[in-house]
C-alpha cells in the first residue's frame, strides 16, 4: 500500500510540474496574437511582415522540439527547461526594442520560440511517458496539456489588460520575467525523474535507428500529415482570431475572452481526449476531433458575427483545441515504444509547426490582399477533412478488452 502510494505521489507532483511550465510557455504564446494590432500601430511593420515574424516562431518552435529533446537526452531534462526559459526571457524582452521586420523575426521568431521549444511538450509529454506505464501515458498527457489550456484562459485577458494600462511594450517586458518562473518549476519537475530499471536494462534500437525506422513507416507519416492540419488550424486561431473579430467592429476585449474561452474548454477537451483513448484507438479519438473541426468551422462561417457566436464558437473549438496532443503523442509511443517518444513526438511536432507557419503568415497575406479571412476557413475546412482521412489507415492494434475494463474499473 505504502509503495502504490508514493508510486501515486511521484505520479502527481511529475504531472503538476510539467503542466505548469507548459501554463507558462503555453500561455504566453498563445496570447501572442494580442500583440498583432497594437505591433502594428506602433511600429508600422504591415500585418504581412509581423505575419511572416510570427509564422517563423511557430515554425521554430516546432523544428526546435527534437533537437531539445535529443539534448535532453544526452545533458538531462533540467539544463534543456533553463537554457529553454532564459531564451524565452531574452528573447521576449528584446522585441520592444525591435526597430524592423527583421528585427522582430529574430527576437520573437527566433530566440524566443526556440527557447520555447526546450519546455514544450516533446520535452515534457515525451520525457515523462519514459517512467508511466503504456495505459497511463495518454491520460498523463491530457492532464500534462490542460496546463497549456489554462494557461491560455489566464494569460489571455491578463496581457490584453497589461497591454491596455502599462502599454503593449511592458507587457512583453512582464512576460520575459514570468518565463523565468519556468526555472523552480523544472528543479522540482527533474528530481522525479529517475529512469526505469526497464529501460535502463533494455536500450534496444538506437536513436537514429529508431529515427529512421519511423520514418519508413507509413503510420509514422501519416500522423506528420494530419498533424501538419493541427498546426495550421491552432496557429490561424492564435495569430488571427483578434484581427477577424475586429473586422466584425468588436473590441479587443472580445478578443481576448475569445482566446480564454478556447484555452478553458480545451482544459476539457484535453483531459477527454486523454481518459478516451484509454478506451479507443488513439487514432479514431483524432479522427473525431478533426471532424468536429470541420463542422464548427462551418456553423461559424453559416452563422452571424456577434459577440455572442465568437464566445460559441471560441467554446466549441476549444474543445479540439489542443486535444489532438495527447493522442498524438500517445499514438507515437504506441507504434514505437516510449524510449525516444521524445524525440519522434518532436520531429512530428516540426510537421504540426510547419502547418503553423502558413496558418500564421497566410493569415497575414489573405487580409492585405481580400480584405478578410475568408480563404483561409475554407482552407481549415479542406485540412480537416484530409486529417479525417489520414488516420483512418493508420496501423494502430484495438485496446485489449482487459485493459479498457481495468482503467474503467473503480478503484477499492
Amino acid at each position: 500500500m505504502a509503495l502504490a502510494q508514493q508510486r501515486a505521489g511521484s505520479f502527481w507532483r511529475l504531472v503538476f510540474s510539467a503542466g505548469a511550465i507548459l501554463l507558462i510557455n503555453m500561455g504566453a504564446r498563445s496570447s501572442l496574437g494580442l500583440f498583432v494590432g497594437p505591433l502594428d500601430a506602433a511600429k508600422g511593420f504591415g500585418l504581412a511582415s509581423i505575419g511572416f515574424a510570427f509564422g517563423v516562431s511557430q515554425f521554430v518552435w516546432g523544428a526546435a522540439q527534437p533537437v531539445f529533446a535529443v539534448l535532453a537526452e544526452r545533458w538531462g531534462t533540467r539544463t534543456v527547461l533553463i537554457i529553454g526559459a532564459l531564451m524565452v526571457a531574452l528573447g521576449t524582452a528584446l522585441t520592444p526594442l525591435a526597430h524592423s521586420s527583421a528585427a522582430l523575426t529574430l527576437t520573437l521568431g527566433v530566440l524566443a520560440a526556440m527557447g520555447a521549444a526546450g519546455g514544450s511538450f516533446a520535452i515534457l509529454i515525451g520525457g515523462i511517458a519514459r517512467h508511466l506505464p503504456e495505459h497511463r501515458r495518454a491520460f498523463a498527457g491530457g492532464l500534462i496539456n490542460s496546463g497549456a489550456s489554462l494557461g491560455q484562459f489566464l494569460f489571455a485577458p491578463l496581457v490584453q489588460w497589461l497591454i491596455t494600462t502599462l502599454g503593449w511594450a511592458q507587457a512583453f517586458y512582464v512576460l520575459a520575467a514570468t518565463a523565468l518562473l519556468g526555472i523552480p518549476l523544472a528543479m522540482g519537475l527533474t528530481t522525479q525523474l529517475v529512469e526505469t530499471p526497464a529501460l535502463a536494462s533494455n536500450p534496444g534500437l538506437g536513436l537514429r535507428a529508431q529515427v529512421a525506422l519511423a520514418l519508413a513507416d507509413r503510420s509514422y507519416r501519416l500522423v506528420h500529415l494530419a498533424f501538419f492540419t493541427c498546426g495550421f488550424h491552432v496557429a490561424f486561431l492564435a495569430t488571427h482570431l483578434p484581427g477577424q473579430i475586429a473586422l466584425c467592429g468588436l473590441s479587443a476585449a472580445v478578443s481576448a475572452n475569445a482566446l480564454a474561452l478556447i484555452g478553458l474548454f480545451n482544459i476539457a477537451g484535453s483531459l477527454s481526449a486523454g481518459a478516451l483513448c484509454q478506451r479507443y484507438r488513439m487514432k479514431m479519438v483524432l479522427a473525431w476531433l478533426y471532424a468536429a473541426r470541420a463542422v464548427i468551422i462551418v456553423v461559424f462561417l453559416l452563422a452571424p458575427k456577434t459577440t455572442l457566436v465568437f464566445y460559441g464558437f471560441a467554446a466549441a473549438l476549444g474543445l479540439t483545441y489542443l486535444a489532438t496532443v495527447p493522442p498524438t503523442a500517445g499514438l507515437v509511443g504506441k507504434l514505437f515504444g516510449p524510449r525516444h517518444l521524445a524525440t519522434l513526438f518532436g520531429l512530428t511536432l516540426v510537421s504540426h509547426q510547419t502547418g503553423a507557419f502558413f496558418g500564421a503568415w497566410l493569415g497575414g497575406i489573405a487580409v492585405v490582399r481580400y480584405g478578410d479571412y475568408r480563404w483561409m476557413w475554407y482552407a481549415d475546412i479542406a485540412l480537416a477533412l484530409l486529417a479525417v482521412a489520414c488516420h483512418w489507415p493508420i496501423r494502430e492494434a484495438r485496446v485489449p478488452r482487459s485493459l479498457v475494463l481495468r482503467v474503467t474499473a473503480p478503484e477499492r
